[in-house]
This record gives structure tokens, C-alpha cells and sequence, in this order.
């Protein structure tokens, strides 16, 4: 097994014309260079190089270029939320309170940050511009449970739902406060002041033994949205089934963001911790009670920023974003702050906030829960036995040996490399041990994975199709003993052709 080798992206494209060509770059920038003195050729094939010479900028363009770039990685969290709300209402036809559930869980359809395919998903946009708000959860039934959380429009997690959240999984009304709330405070309510007017919830309904798909999508649908005002005789709340439609949540890296961004500033009231960044935002055409309207060199000049923080995150999430977990082994787990979990993700310590951190945890995932539990564990790798990045070319093996350590089920799935959500129009985007009845099984019990552009002769069955440079993610589900004292061992993915 060779190490893999630490990769540096860099971007560089003439600002001429840079208004159509960013607009396929933006997405694709994680498909960019990727050099180093080692340069792998499956580092080579799924980061192919875009280089061209810039021209001169003036000193002001040169500082607009600059302070949008750190603003983008400031501000990657809002991205993360605001592009829930503005895909709800693009894709959906649903905005701010509106109930979004999935009928069955998400499909390659469905762009959403690092998500899972085993169970179906409520989330909303909330929002108490027009006063308190009440979101009432369900107390855990025989059939089915909630986890999940609720995060400010930061991102940040402020409470938990279900055994393991703020009602201890016996249900209750959740107070949504508006940020600087003087009125009357009723009893018989769990309270919450948030820092933002939006709240954003991502749930997840798991099933209880003997409890089917649609016992938690009938449980999903007991939530309850209403204002504190309406709490006498509460409208029906209005749900909206995710699933047919195609939904794409994710972050886009071009001039919206810094839209999005402008328009959250518009929105949400300015925090302490946050006063010089808004010095930097206003230079950059981004002020509060201002339209955000840049000219035409502007945004070109924003383009191209945009396009270089996403490379920076990128080579963020390659070098940072995981800590080696299985010793002699590609095979790692998310490289998370102790001291930030106990915290419960603030990103700010005594000395300074956690710009870098934060930004290369929201790019690819969103909806810590404010108290990590241990019902689960992910294991993850960006590269093959030979320390290459996968590719969308080659067909990998990967072998889940049969004693893997999950009491309940394991997972692996398959995430696209340039967008950190599901690889858009595969057939299969994981396979589960739920499924093992339908897997081909080796003679010793383990399990024989494909990725690949297509099926290897004979394995359809066991194949997740790729087509797009890649990384893994292995959830085991019920974790046990063996994972944590290390007793146990997982074969890194091999490239067989």
C-alpha cells in the first residue's frame, strides 16, 4: 500500500471571456489541476488542468479578487442553508414553513451534501421574520424515531430531535424565537433563541423493529409548523414530496453565491464576531440594507474568485478534511475538532474563529447534530491501494470482509468528487447489507463491491456505477468493539483495470 500523496489545486484562466467558460468551470473546479511533484495519473484523469494567462488587474481589481475569495470561504455555511430554501422553491414549488419530505429515500436526482440512501428525509426552511414559530415534533412511536437537528442560517446546531435530542424522543414544541425577542414567553415549551430569523431542519424518520418505509414516512408527516400567534387553533401545515421531482440543494460556485451571500447579510442581524467581515463585504459590493448589483467587470472579477476559493476548499477537504483511522490503510474518518464537538460546533475558540475549519467541513457536509452520538460511524477514502485518487475511468474492488463490526447494517455509497452530493444519473448510488439477499456473496462470507463506469461481466449486482471521479463513504450502523479497539481491519479499494 503506498501513502497517499498530498495533492495542491490550483486554477488559473484569463479573466476575457471568463463569464462563459466559469459558468462549466464552477462546478468542475474540484476537476481541475491537481498537481504535485508525484502527479498520479488518476489524480491526472479526474482532475484534467484549465490554464491560461490572466490579465493585468488594477490594485482595486486585485483587492476585489482577494477579499472575495476569503468572503467565500467566510461564508461557505450560508451557502449550504440558502441553497435549501431556493431549491425548495425552484424545484418543489415550497418555501419558508413548508414541510419537504421524501416519499423514499433520495435518489441520484437528488443533489443534497454527503447524504445517506437508506431512509427518507423531511427537512424545511423556517423562518420568524413574522414572529415565534412552533414546530411540533412527535414522540417516538413503536414504528418509527427522529434524528435530526435544527440549525441557524449558519449552520450552527442548536438543538437536536429525537431520543438523543432536546425532547429525549418523547415529542414536544419546539419555540422558535426571533432574534432579539422581548414578548411573552409561554410555559409547557422547549425554547430556543437562534441567532437568525431562518432555522433549518434536516430529520431523518429511522424505523423501529418491525417498523416499515412507510411507517416513517407517515411519521414524518405528523410534524406541525405554525406561528406561536395561530397556537389556539393551529392552520394545516403544507407538505411536499421531495421524491418524484428532482431537487438539487447543492452549493453552486458562481456569481450566486455571492448573491445568496448578499442576500442572507440583507436578511439576518449582523454578529459581534462578524463586524470586520462586513468592512470586507462592503468592498466587495456587499452591504446590509444595500442592493447587491456589481457591474459587469465585477463580476467577472467575482467569477474568478469564487472558482478559486472552491479550489482552496477542495484542496481543504483533500489534505484536511480526514484523519487516517485504519493504520496501513487509505481508509480514514472525518478529521473533527474534539474540543469543537463538545462545543457543539461553534467554530470559535477563546483566540480566534475557525474560518478554514468551518468552510471545509460545510463544503461538503451540512447538519452537524449539536451532540454527536455513537449510533453510528463513517468510514471514508479518496484513494485507491496505490494512494491515486478514483477516478471515473477505472473500475475499483472493494472487499466488505464478513465480520464487518455493524450491529445493525453497513452502507457504502459513492459521492461525486466536484460536488460532494450523489453521482448525478447512476442507477445506484450505494449498496447496503440491508440488500444482502440480493448480493453475490463470496465463499467466506464477505462482499465484493464495483465502482465503475459500467458493470464488470456477472457483478451488476454489486456494482455502484461512478463515471465521474469519486470518494467513499462506508457507514456502519450499530458500530461495535472491534471498530474502536481497531481488532478489525478493512482492505483498501484496489484498481483492477
Amino acid at each position: 500500500m503506498k501513502l497517499a500523496n498530498k495533492r495542491r489545486f490550483n486554477i488559473k484562466m484569463s479573466i476575457t471571456g471568463f463569464s462563459t467558460a466559469i459558468l462549466s468551470l464552477a462546478m468542475l473546479a474540484g476537476m481541475s489541476a491537481c498537481q504535485s511533484e508525484q502527479s498520479s495519473p488518476a489524480a491526472s484523469a479526474a482532475l484534467p488542468q484549465v490554464q491560461a494567462q490572466a490579465p493585468e488587474m488594477t490594485p482595486r481589481e486585485k483587492m476585489i479578487h482577494r477579499r472575495a475569495v476569503e468572503a467565500a470561504v467566510w461564508g461557505m455555511p450560508i451557502e449550504g442553508t440558502r441553497g435549501l430554501l431556493l431549491a425548495a422553491r425552484r424545484d418543489l414549488g415550497a418555501d419558508w414553513n413548508d414541510i419537504v419530505y421524501m416519499s423514499k429515500p433520495m435518489e441520484s436526482r437528488h443533489g443534497f451534501l454527503t447524504a445517506n440512501n437508506q431512509v427518507p428525509y423531511v427537512v424545511a426552511a423556517l423562518n420568524t421574520k413574522d414572529g415565534p414559530l412552533v414546530l411540533e415534533v412527535p414522540g417516538a412511536s413503536d414504528k418509527a424515531s427522529f434524528f435530526g437537528s435544527l440549525v441557524d442560517a449558519w449552520d450552527y446546531p442548536f438543538a437536536d430531535v429525537g431520543p438523543a435530542g432536546a425532547d429525549k424522543g418523547k415529542g414536544g414544541k419546539f419555540l422558535l424565537l426571533p432574534p432579539g425577542y422581548e414578548g411573552e414567553v409561554p410555559e409547557g415549551y422547549l425554547v430556543f433563541r437562534p441567532y437568525t430569523y431562518a432555522v433549518h431542519i434536516a430529520f431523518r424518520p429511522v424505523a423501529e423493529p418491525g417498523g416499515t418505509m412507510e411507517d416513517q414516512v407517515a411519521y414524518a408527516k405528523t410534524l406541525k409548523v405554525y406561528h406561536l400567534s395561530e397556537a389556539s387553533n393551529p392552520p394545516e401545515t403544507n407538505f411536499v414530496d421531495a421524491y418524484p421531482k428532482k431537487w438539487d440543494t447543492l452549493p453552486k460556485y458562481d456569481i450566486t453565491f455571492f448573491s445568496d451571500m448578499a442576500a442572507t447579510i440583507n436578511e439576518e442581524p449582523v454578529l459581534e464576531r462578524d463586524l470586520a467581515m462586513m468592512g470586507i463585504l462592503s468592498s466587495i459590493g456587499i452591504e446590509k440594507g444595500k442592493p447587491f448589483n456589481p457591474d459587469a467587470r465585477t463580476q467577472e472579477i467575482l467569477e474568478l474568485a469564487i472558482a478559486d476559493a472552491y479550489d482552496y476548499m477542495q484542496d481543504l477537504f483533500v489534505n484536511k478534511a480526514f484523519a487516517n483511522y485504519i493504520e496501513g490503510t487509505q481508509w480514514s474518518t472525518f478529521n473533527l475538532s474534539p474540543e469543537q464537538a463538545k462545543a457543539g460546533w461553534p467554530f470559535v475558540t477563546e483566540d480566534r474563529m475557525l474560518i478554514d475549519e468551518r468552510a471545509n467541513l460545510y463544503h461538503y457536509a451540512t447538519f452537524m447534530p449539536k451532540v454527536l452520538g455513537g449510533g453510528s460511524f463513517y468510514l471514508t477514502t479518496l484513494f485507491d491501494s496505490e494512494g491515486n485518487l478514483f477516478d471515473g475511468e477505472s473500475t475499483y474492488k472493494m472487499n466488505v470482509p464478513a465480520d464487518t463490526p455493524a450491529g445493525d447494517f453497513w452502507s457504502a455509497i459513492a459521492y461525486s468528487f466536484a460536488t460532494h452530493g450523489f453521482i448525478v444519473g447512476s442507477e445506484r448510488v450505494g449498496i447496503s447489507s440491508i440488500d444482502k439477499d440480493s448480493l453475490q456473496v463470496n465463499a467466506d462470507g464477505s462482499f465484493d463491491l464495483y465502482f465503475a463506469p459500467s458493470a464488470p461481466e456477472g457483478q451488476e449486482s454489486n456494482w455502484i456505477p461512478t463515471r465521474e471521479a469519486f470518494w467513499i463513504c462506508l457507514r456502519l450502523y450499530g458500530p461495535q468493539e472491534a471498530l474502536f479497539d481497531k481488532s478489525w481491519s478493512l482492505p483498501d479499494v484496489e484498481k483492477i483495470k
